[in-house]
């Protein structure tokens, strides 16, 4: 078997030894006599399943009893518009990037009065703001810690007297995350935590009762924390992944160890692209760059896919930027081997110099917005 390096943003690479061990239960679970995808969703060997990871993601977190854990399906997608439907139409939502552009979008679907507090879209998301415009009596603050497509990250969240809102979706146990101003934090899968089909949050248990006694149960966090995340039948094998992914992130020595691999090789890759500005314009700006997804730019569309066959003829795939906004992109999550981060900064390096040797033209990044913070 041979297994290549794939940087894509997800679904992400997985250990194998998560794989490994996802295929021997999809066969017969231990003392089970069925496979995973067999187990009733209300038998005891699911509430194992889910029991022990919900008291890893407590304990990987540092989330005591104020906080209800969840396992819900639809993806983060669907918590743009859980967030008003529970908490309220009037929020905030800190705009740094494709993200959090659609969850005002849905939040306005539904009426009420939710609005940017701050939006870098017209330096092309290249940024943080350099303040919020919060609201007293706001619902909520939304933000996005980590931007996916652009490769913006809050150093640290925000304080805010309303409810803080995380999408934590791309950077979820790959550095320390401050519970103490979150009331709220959702996370897709398909990152760090394993398979698509589940999707992490937590909510503080005082915030649950602001859920309108006539949303519908299947919209409502409370009802679903009621229920154990058993309202209607989980994604059992989703769930499954997610306890051996946190399992492994155990083993490696929990968040704080990742936190600073995770800083170490993407500070690498950084460099080695910021010391060839003739042929590689990394797309954010320094201060407010991911440590998990890293977006850059060639001269051209025929560069950029130079880049990119060579780098699928040395094994690295998933390296095109996302579909809106085109370019290269590398996503580091935890799961990637730091063999795989020094083979691809080793390409990025062998490139330019064939660039360079064929006389490429350097890219030239897009100049700020009139009145933008240089």
């Amino acid at each position: 078997m041979t297994r290549l390096l794939h940087f894509g943003s997800g679904p992400a690479t997985l250990p194998l030894e998560v794989l490994e061990e996802a295929r021997e239960a999809l066969l017969e679970l231990p003392g089970e006599g069925l496979g995973v995808l067999e187990l009733p969703h209300r038998g005891p060997g699911y509430e194992r399943i889910h029991g022990e990871a919900e008291a890893a993601v407590r304990r990987l977190l540092g989330a005591d009893d104020a906080w209800a854990v969840l396992f819900l399906q639809g993806g983060a997608s669907l918590q743009f518009a859980l967030v008003p439907m529970n908490l309220g139409p009037d929020g905030d939502v800190a705009v740094t990037g494709t993200w959090t552009q659609k969850a005002l979008e849905e939040a306005r679907r539904l009426g009420g009065g939710a609005r940017a507090a701050a939006d870098t879209g017209a330096t092309n998301f290249d940024r943080l703001p350099d303040a919020l415009d919060l609201r007293p009596g706001a619902s909520y603050l939304h933000v996005a810690s980590n931007e996916t497509i652009h490769g913006v990250q809050w150093p640290e969240l925000p304080a805010s007297a309303a409810p803080l809102v995380v999408d934590a979706s791309s950077d979820i146990l790959a550095r320390p995350l401050d519970l103490a101003r979150a009331g709220v934090v959702f996370a897709g899968a398909q990152k760090n935590l394993g398979a698509a089909g589940v999707t992490l949050v937590l909510v503080r248990r005082a915030l649950l009762e602001r859920a309108p006694a006539t949303l519908p149960a299947i919209l409502s966090w409370r009802a679903h924390a009621a229920a154990g995340s058993a309202l209607n039948t989980p994604p059992v094998f989703a769930v499954f992944v997610l306890g051996l992914m946190l399992r492994w992130t155990e083993r490696q020595g929990g968040v704080a160890a990742l936190a600073a691999r995770n800083a170490a090789r993407a500070a690498r890759l950084y460099a080695a692209l910021d010391a060839r500005p003739d042929v590689y314009a990394v797309h954010a700006r320094p201060g407010a760059r991911s440590t998990v997804n890293v977006p850059f730019r060639l001269a051209t569309p025929a560069l950029e896919a130079a880049f990119l066959e060579g780098a699928a003829r040395e094994g690295l795939l998933g390296l095109a930027g996302h579909r809106s906004v085109g370019g290269v992109r590398a996503s580091l999550y935890n799961a990637m081997p730091d063999d795989g981060v020094a083979r691809l900064i080793a390409w990025v390096e062998a490139f330019a110099a064939e660039a360079r040797a064929a006389g490429a033209p350097a890219p030239q990044p897009p100049a700020p917005a009139a009145g933008a913070r240089a």
